[in-house]
């Protein structure tokens, strides 16, 4: 037989084939360490309670059953809850990600002189904050309280958000400003028709991370939403976990209906879990096509 007509630098050398398998074994284990607490949280929502208490469901339900959905759906506030928080999630992942392209922009901008100190001051904040009570009271003295503008107005403005998109802004060949501005486009115009749509993936990035934030956010609700007329899904579901601790407590003295007794704390929990979890499990997908490199490649004419 011949020799191998195999470039000598697509050969693999030993030290390059272990390191490979050695490689994918651990990525093969950290995914299985990721993935586990999911699929234990999906089995136990699905299996009746008092068969889980016993222990030993791990990845698949031992006893199905949808009592522990049902549980959590049949809240009188469950709907209007979800409502709640998939409109402060637009709104203050819309508001979020529009502010933060604004002051990526801002403090990139060449012809603006104060852009060094504006990125200090908002540095500044990301060590130091005025505290629990001071923001509370700010709140307070701004008519924010029992109103849905307090979960997403003091959000606009990020300095880790800023921080991302003047990172990715200023990638972005300045000449492309240069020409703009040559052709009379204003700093606005400039920023909604070049620096908006050359930023997509950044501006994903950061709408996963806020919209997240959003939709799980529940401590803001317990401390701003008094009168209970903005509470969002997450805080009506941890009130059924608490409700449901309260069940079982009543169920080992024999005081409520029978078709109530297999209601468990750690199954309500877990179907809690995957109902909030849910929504972002399924839109996920749907932003991950915007990270992308070489967003800007041939933007600039030669």
């Amino acid at each position: 037989m011949g020799k191998s007509t195999r470039p000598a630098y697509l050969k693999q050398t030993t030290a390059g084939f272990t390191f490979d398998v050695f490689n994918g074994i651990f990525m093969s284990v950290i995914f299985i360490v990721m993935l586990y607490p999911f699929v234990n949280v999906t089995a136990l929502a699905f299996n009746d309670g008092f068969d889980a208490v016993r222990g030993g469901v791990y990845l698949w339900p031992r006893k199905w059953t949808l009592e522990n959905f049902d549980f959590a759906i049949r809240s009188p506030n469950l709907l209007r809850g979800a409502g709640v928080s998939v409109l402060r999630t637009a709104i203050g992942t819309t508001c979020t990600v529009f502010g933060s392209a604004v002051l990526g922009y801002i403090v990139t901008c060449q012809n603006f002189l104060g852009r060094r100190f504006m990125r200090f001051i908002f540095i500044v904040t990301m060590y130091f904050s005025g505290g629990l009570i001071p923001t509370y009271l700010l709140m307070l003295q701004l008519g924010f309280v029992n109103t849905l503008t307090v979960y997403w107005v003091p959000s606009i403005f990020s300095a880790f958000y800023m921080i991302l998109a003047s990172s990715y802004i200023q990638n972005i060949p300045d000449a492309l400003f240069e020409s703009a501005r040559m052709d009379g486009a204003r700093e606005m115009r400039i920023m909604l028709q070049f620096v908006i749509p050359l930023s997509l993936p950044m501006l994903a990035c950061i709408a996963i991370y806020a919209g997240v934030s959003q939709w799980n956010s529940w401590f803001d609700v317990n401390l701003y939403s008094k009168n209970g007329k903005w509470d969002n899904l997450q805080i009506i579901l941890y009130r059924l976990i608490t409700q449901a601790n309260l069940v079982s407590m009543i169920t080992n003295q024999n005081q409520i209906a029978d078709e109530m007794r297999n209601i468990q704390p750690v199954t309500v929990r877990s179907a809690v879990t995957v109902i909030v979890t849910f929504p972002i499990v399924v839109i996920y997908p749907f932003f991950q096509k915007y990270f992308v490199s070489g967003i800007t490649l041939g933007a600039v004419k030669q």
